[in-house]
């Protein structure tokens, strides 16, 4: 292979790099799950292009994100290696190629969903890159607001079918949003020092862990009982029931043992996995058993 074609390879690698795959690739599956579980009927088409299309916004935003936060990357063991801060790559190539993204997705959201999903994604967009991002270095309350775009998918995946938010679509919104404030603190946990050396704000630097896991319990508590509404709905039958219940107590437990116990990294290491495990469980069983899929 010639050295030119090394450096295109090395070149797109990089770019894929910068839209954090495995995070886009979740935004994929929920907004999938939105799809699959509203009412009505979207042909292959629409629903492909809804989906890439939500995955490329969210995938400009996180490049946006890479963008502004290049300077305090450099003092996370896990953001230090990406394109901008070891200087693989130059901003302005990621600053271009995010807005190129955003000009492309956001109108296919239009044009292949509807006005409403498109707007959703506006929202999801402008407030993870324009107030999130910035929020995260100056107080601990950016993590609610970062929840915000990161609940939408599913919800844009429902209004693509149905035109509308309604109970089901905000109840997967919710779902997501008060999943998103347990992983997220269990990682602040873990990842402590970190924060603190790239000057981002977290509650268990600002408030303590014992603070952080309290919360933790509290947003399972919030979480749980949200989760068995679909069932209400007639959105899921009683499979779905269970499975959610099950999983629900086991990270009640989970949370519970490590704020009785006043455990330290290594559980809130175990939370965040457990967290992706959760969710990935979580809306498994609710595109089987949708009862409005029957």
């Amino acid at each position: 292979m010639s050295a030119r074609a090394v450096s295109l390879s090395n070149t797109a690698s990089d770019l894929v790099s910068l839209t954090k795959p495995r995070l886009s690739s979740l935004v994929l599956a929920t907004t999938a799950g939105g799809v699959w579980l509203a009412p009505g009927e979207l042909s292959v088409p629409r629903a492909l292009v809804t989906m890439l299309a939500t995955a490329g916004t969210v995938a400009a935003a996180n490049t946006l994100n890479c963008y502004i936060e290049r300077h305090s990357d450099r003092f996370m063991a896990r953001t230090r290696n990406r394109p901008l801060p070891s200087g693989r790559m130059e901003p302005g190539v990621a600053l271009w190629f995010g807005l190129s993204l955003a000009a492309v997705s956001l109108p296919a959201l239009a044009l292949g969903a509807n006005l409403l999903t498109a707007g959703l994604g506006l929202l999801a967009f402008l407030s993870y890159v324009l107030v999130y991002t910035p929020l995260k270095a100056r107080t601990s309350a950016a993590m609610l607001v970062g929840a915000v775009p990161g609940a939408l998918p599913p919800l844009m995946g429902w209004t693509a079918v149905t035109g509308q938010v309604d109970s089901g679509g905000f109840v997967l919104f919710s779902i997501l949003f008060l999943w998103q404030i347990p992983h997220f603190l269990a990682i602040a946990l873990f990842r402590k020092e970190e924060y603190a050396a790239a000057g981002l704000k977290s509650v268990p630097l600002e408030r303590g862990d014992e603070s952080s896991r309290a919360q933790i319990v509290l947003y399972l508590v919030a979480l749980v009982p949200m989760t068995l509404l679909p069932y209400q709905l007639h959105i899921a039958g009683a499979w779905y029931l269970v499975v959610a219940a099950l999983l629900g107590l086991g990270f009640m437990a989970l949370g519970a043992w490590g704020f009785f116990r006043q455990l330290g990294k290594h559980w809130a290491r175990q939370t965040f996995f457990f967290s992706l495990l959760y969710l990935t469980g979580l809306f498994a069983a609710l595109m089987l058993d949708s009862g409005m899929h029957v």
